[in-house]
């Protein structure tokens, strides 16, 4: 399988050459030449298959370049039980056994209780059997723009290897204080970590820019180093997530909540893109999702542009309470335009030139009919997303995060009294990882801490409430010693670079 940018401008590349660049040099992102599509026989082997078994097998139809025994190997290392505390790190609940057709796939069961770790505990060891792959001895720098949990997870994922470092932007009071103290406490010699005083569109925009620098690159390869990304425009945190869409269709396939050929909606929280395309890319190879419900929160660019086709970010940045989607530029739709668009790359070179010239560009009327065939989209403000938490609570007995509260906000705005459709909500990040923001939905007002005490306050009265867990790697996090205190601006990101590396 060979891999293609989206711009057009520049040569395809092997599965491993893909991973290792992360971005495509003309700017644009990888995507497989061809989709692969899983015949019946083959789902009906996978139907038998425990996690591992099936990412490797989905995988190998992506990464040609590695044999399935390594994939299987290496995906029983990233999804064991040690990490995730359970057989099956993508369980799938059913909601309401009554009717069957309410459904949660809990993606937050991995070290850093958010669903980036099932692409980011995988990621370390796909870079390094790319680098086998091509005959690479390079170093490597992981650099990552975060909005919250992407940069704990790559953080857990990758600190302390042997061969790779990692750098970590988040936007400074732009993550919750929980994903903060993730980040800013991670005590490793291959670790830095900063936050900026920007929004995450600049921060991002800052660490794309230094991807495109030719000129650090050059100097970077005279010291045997190579950056890569950790976030998903890089195909091999993409290719990770698809793997879910199919083991929950195929573990409610088992559990007799679907029969083979019945469709069901995906609920999904979205920011950048990433999670709710690599549904998409489940649903090309056989997986039969209906429709894509994309759930944004006040910054509300996508649900704009899916009800009206205009991507336009001149608009308000809001901090929210699901602050891993306070995001306007959404990098990974561009991979969804250039398939809808049957990969015409003058089409998206001359959006995103239009996005980067007047921060907007409105699709032709052929793309976004293509686009409400199958995606609804919706926003819900911080109000709404405290009374879908308490919804959810008092319908399902069941306590979700804010993100995932987001998801079910904007579902219920599509759903019928008389459709019999069923719906999968996506749930992206343990509800402990913004204590105070569930505790307030959810905990009456007497048995609520004082504020001033701090999030990890919520933490027991939420525990005894919902009768969760706390995890264990949330549980020991107020006690540990903050090392990464630094506060920079966004123009100084590429120094940090160079003075960590050269």
């Amino acid at each position: 399988m060979q891999y293609i940018s989206t711009r057009g401008n520049c040569p395809s590349v092997s599965s491993a050459q893909a991973i290792l660049r992360g971005q495509a040099p003309d700017g644009g992102l990888y995507v497989p030449e061809s989709i692969p599509h899983i015949a019946a026989e083959d789902w009906e082997r996978l139907r038998k298959a425990d996690y591992p078994a099936r990412a490797a097998y989905i995988l190998s139809l992506y990464l040609t370049d590695f044999t399935y025994s390594d994939l299987l190997a290496t995906a029983q290392i990233a999804y064991s039980e040690e990490k995730f505390g359970t057989a099956n790190p993508a369980p799938v609940q059913n909601l309401n056994r009554y009717t069957n057709d309410s459904f949660i796939l809990e993606l937050w069961h991995g070290p850093t209780s958010a669903f980036k770790d099932m692409a980011l505990q995988l990621l370390p060891h796909l870079i390094s059997l790319s680098a086998r792959a091509v005959g690479c001895e390079d170093r490597f720098c992981l650099l990552t723009a975060t909005s919250g949990d992407t940069g704990a997870a790559a953080l857990s994922g990758f600190a302390a290897q042997a061969g790779v470092s990692v750098m970590v932007y988040f936007p400074d009071n732009g993550v919750s204080a929980i994903q903060q103290r993730q980040m800013t406490t991670i005590n490793a010699e291959n670790a830095r970590v900063y936050a900026v005083n920007a929004n995450f569109d600049e921060v991002q925009s800052e660490v794309k820019k230094i991807f495109a620098d030719p000129e650090l690159a050059a100097e970077l390869r005279e010291r045997g180093i190579r950056l890569t990304s950790a976030n998903s425009i890089n195909w091999g945190r993409l290719v990770s997530q698809i793997v879910y869409y199919c083991s929950a269709w195929l573990d409610m396939l088992n559990n007799e909540w679907l029969e083979p050929e019945e469709t069901f909606n995906v609920v999904v929280p979205t920011g950048n893109f990433g999670n709710i395309l690599a549904a998409w890319y489940a649903k090309q190879m056989g997986v039969p999702i209906r429709q894509f419900i994309c759930a944004s929160n006040r910054n509300s660019v996508l649900a704009d542009f899916f009800n009206h086709g205009e991507y336009n970010i001149n608009r308000p940045f809001h901090t929210t309470t699901s602050p891993s989607m306070d995001i306007l530029i959404s990098s990974n739709l561009e991979r969804l335009l250039f398939e809808l668009t049957d990969r015409d790359s003058e089409k998206i070179n001359d959006w995103q030139e239009r996005l980067r010239g007047r921060q907007s560009y409105r699709v032709d009327a052929r793309t976004l009919r293509a686009l409400k065939r199958e995606f609804r989209g919706g926003s819900a403000d911080n109000r709404a997303t405290h009374k879908a938490i308490t919804d959810f609570y008092d319908t399902f007995d069941h306590v979700i995060d804010p993100h995932t509260a987001v998801g079910y906000s904007v579902a219920r705005r599509h759903m019928s009294k008389k459709s019999a459709d069923k719906f999968l909500y996506v749930a992206t990040a343990s509800p402990f990882k913004f204590p105070r923001t569930v505790g307030h939905a959810v905990l009456e007002r007497d048995r609520r801490p004082d504020d001033r005490e701090g999030d990890f306050a919520y933490f027991e009265p939420l525990a005894i409430e919902s009768g969760l867990e706390i995890p264990p790697n949330l549980a020991g996090l107020r006690d540990l010693t903050e090392i990464h205190d630094s506060v920079i601006q966004p123009a100084e990101i590429a120094a940090t670079v160079r003075a960590f590396l050269l």
